[in-house]
């Protein structure tokens, strides 16, 4: 059973950075492809971001695009989510999630099969 653990979320003004970490365990990290997600108060979980096994590739959504980095380091078995510029609208609670790599939808949070317990970000105007 794989275990997800999220750290790294806080209180930030507009403009600022953070960067969330999620560390793994109980399962071969280099199998699995990762992803970020978000929910706000009253809203659906939504996309934020992904990438493969390696790293080699990534996907953005269009309201991070240009200000979120996505990585992971597969020795430590962490993948992390670099915010910068951070707006109001990014205030959520944030999740990783694993997805196996035949899962094809990479923006579809079904195709992801474990969660973290999320971290919170809030981000004052």
């Amino acid at each position: 059973q794989v275990q997800l653990v999220e750290s790294g979320g806080g209180l930030v003004q507009a403009g600022e950075s953070l960067r969330l970490s999620c560390a793994a365990s109980g399962r071969d990290f280099r199998s699995v492809d990762m992803g970020w997600f978000r929910q706000a108060p009253g809203k659906e979980r939504e996309f934020v971001a992904a990438l493969n096994w390696s790293g080699g590739t990534t996907y953005y959504a269009d309201s991070v695009k240009g200000r979120f980095t996505i990585s992971r380091n597969n020795a430590k078995n962490t993948v992390y989510l670099q915010m910068n510029s951070l707006k109001p609208d990014d205030t959520a609670v944030y999740y990783c999630a694993t997805r196996p790599v035949h899962k094809l939808r990479v923006m579809a949070p079904e195709e992801y099969d474990a969660w973290g317990q999320g971290t919170q970000v809030t981000v004052s105007s």
